[in-house]
C-alpha cells in the first residue's frame, strides 16, 4: 500500500505487493490443467530451497508455498506454455472487433472503419515476462477479467485517437489498460463472483485493487509513470466521488480519464449485453455528465448511436410506474430520517455519513431534475407515453440509472464509515435503516417483477 495518497508522484522506489493467498491459488490452480514448470529453484527468503529447477507445477504445492515468504515473486520464476504474449493479444482484440457489440460500434466509427488503427498500438506493446504471466494466470482463472481488459484496451485506444493521441502515444494507453485489474488477481476469490455482492467494511478490499496494480506496474520499472498513475485512476470520477482517493478533474491525469471512460462503457456492455447497453450508457453519460470529461463522452456518443446491432429494451408502463414509485419511497423515506437528525449531524462539515448521504442525494436529485428524469418529472411524464415504446423504454433506463446512483451511495457509504451496522449514534442508525429499507424495496421489486 502507499505511505500515502500522493506516493504515486513521490521518488521512492516503489514494491509490488507480496504474493498472498488468493493469487498463489490461482497460479497453483492454474498448473492444474496448463503445463507450469519452475525456470529456476524456488527458495524462501531465508534461502531454503522449497522446489527445484524444471519441476512441473501442480496444485499440490499450493500448501507448501503459503508456509513461506519467497524469495522474490513467484511470475519471476515459473513459465507456462502458451503464455500471454503480444501475437495472441493481438488475436484476442482483432476477435473482438468482429463479434463484440462494442468495439464493432468503435470500428464504425472509425475512418474507413479501419481495425489497423486500434490494432496497431497493440502491436508495439512491450510485455515484460512477469506481466505477461498475470495476464496468463488471468485468462486461464478469469477469462471474463481477461475479456473485459482487452476490451477497455479497444475502448481506450478509440479515445486516445479520437481525442488527438498519436500511435506512438496509445502504446502507453494500451498498457495502461490492458494491466488495469492486474490488481484484483490478489484479491478474495469472492470478488470475481458476479452473482455475489460484497458490502460494508469488505468493500475496503475491492477499493484497493487500483492501488496494488499500480504498484506491480511500477515496479517492472518498464513503463512512463503515466501507465501506473493511469492505471491508479481508472475509478476515478471528474466530480470526486470515484476511489481509491477521492480526485477531481484536471486532478486526474488524461489518461487516467481515458480509462476511467472505458472502464464505465466496457462495463454496460457486459452487465447488460442483451438489455440496450449502448441507450443505457448513453443515458448515463449525458445524466451523469460531472462524472465523465465531456470532451470523451463526445468521442464516444457518437459509436453509442448506431442502432444496427443493438438490442432493444421492452418494457410495460406498470414496470416504469414501480420504478418511479421505488424512487420515490427512497428519497421521501430519507427526508423523513434526516428530519429527525439534530441539525448539527447533518452540516457538511461534520464528518458524519449522515451529512455524506445528504449532499449526494441533493446532488443526485438535483441531477435527476436536470436531465428531466427526477421521479415527479416522471410520474407526469408516463401519462404522455402510454403506447409509446420508444418513450417508456428511454424513461425505464433512467430509472434504472437513478436506482444504480441511488445504491452507489449506499456502498460508498459503508466503504467510508464501516462501522455504520454497529447503530453508534442516530445519524449511523438512520443511514444503516435507510440503507436496509433501499435494499429490501429493491429485492421486493425484483420479486414482483419475476412474478
Amino acid at each position: 500500500m502507499f505511505a500515502s495518497d500522493s506516493s504515486l508522484d513521490g521518488d521512492a522506489a516503489l514494491q509490488p505487493p507480496e504474493d498472498n493467498s488468493h493469487y498463489l491459488r490461482a497460479v497453483t490452480d492454474m498448473a492444474d490443467h496448463c503445463h507450469v514448470t519452475t525456470q529456476e529453484a524456488l527458495y524462501t527468503d531465508r534461502g531454503i530451497k522449497l522446489v527445484d529447477k524444471d519441476v512441473r507445477v501442480d496444485s499440490a504445492l499450493y500448501d507448501r508455498l503459503v508456509r513461506y515468504k519467497l524469495r522474490g515473486h513467484i511470475d519471476d520464476h515459473l513459465a507456462v506454455q502458451d503464455m500471454v504474449s503480444v501475437s495472441s493479444l493481438v488475436q484476442e482484440a482483432a476477435a473482438q472487433c468482429e463479434q463484440d457489440t462494442l468495439a464493432y460500434l468503435l470500428v464504425h466509427t472509425l475512418d474507413a472503419m479501419a481495425v489497423e488503427r486500434l490494432l496497431a498500438p497493440v502491436r508495439s506493446l512491450v510485455l515484460p515476462h512477469a506481466l505477461a504471466f498475470k495476464l496468463t494466470v488471468m485468462r486461464e482463472q478469469h477469462r471474463d477479467l481477461y475479456i473485459h481488459s482487452v476490451r477497455m484496451m479497444l475502448v481506450s485506444v478509440y479515445l486516445g485517437l479520437k481525442s488527438g493521441m498519436s500511435e506512438r502515444e496509445c502504446v502507453h494507453l494500451v498498457a495502461a489498460a490492458l494491466l488495469h485489474d492486474i490488481g484484483t488477481l490478489h484479491l478474495d476469490p469472492i470478488w470475481h463472483d458476479s452473482g455475489t455482492r460484497v458490502t460494508g467494511a469488505g468493500r475496503k478490499e475491492l477499493m484497493a485493487h487500483p492501488i496494488t496494480a499500480a504498484l506491480i506496474v511500477q515496479a517492472q520499472n518498464l513503463y512512463p509513470r503515466s501507465v501506473p498513475q493511469a492505471i491508479l485512476e481508472h475509478h476515478e470520477c471528474m466530480d470526486g466521488s470515484g476511489y481509491p482517493r477521492g480526485l477531481q478533474g484536471e486532478q486526474i491525469s488524461p489518461m487516467g480519464q481515458i480509462l476511467l471512460v472505458a472502464e464505465v462503457a466496457s462495463a454496460f456492455f457486459e452487465k447488460y449485453a442483451n438489455e440496450a447497453a449502448a441507450q443505457r450508457l448513453s443515458l448515463t453519460l449525458r445524466m451523469s455528465h460531472r462524472k465523465f470529461p465531456a470532451a470523451l463522452v463526445a468521442c464516444l456518443l457518437p459509436a453509442l448511436n448506431i442502432r444496427a446491432v443493438q438490442a432493444s429494451l421492452q418494457v410495460t408502463s406498470a414496470q416504469v410506474h414501480a420504478l418511479v414509485e421505488l424512487l420515490s419511497q427512497t428519497f421521501a423515506d430519507w427526508q423523513t430520517r434526516s428530519g429527525a437528525l439534530a441539525p448539527a449531524l447533518l452540516a457538511a462539515g461534520s464528518g458524519q455519513a449522515c451529512a455524506f448521504v445528504t449532499q449526494r442525494l441533493a446532488t443526485l436529485q438535483k441531477t435527476l431534475f436536470e436531465a428531466g428524469s427526477h421521479p415527479q418529472q416522471q410520474a407526469e411524464a408516463l401519462a404522455y407515453l402510454e403506447g409509446d415504446e420508444q418513450g417508456l423504454a428511454e424513461l425505464a433506463l433512467l430509472g434504472r440509472e437513478a436506482l444504480w446512483q441511488l445504491q452507489s451511495i449506499i456502498d460508498a457509504t459503508h466503504s467510508r464509515w464501516p462501522q455504520l451496522h454497529e447503530g453508534r449514534g442516530p445519524g449511523d442508525q438512520a443511514v444503516a435503516q435507510w440503507g436496509g429499507a433501499f435494499t429490501q424495496r429493491m429485492a421486493q421489486a425484483e420479486l414482483t417483477q419475476a412474478a
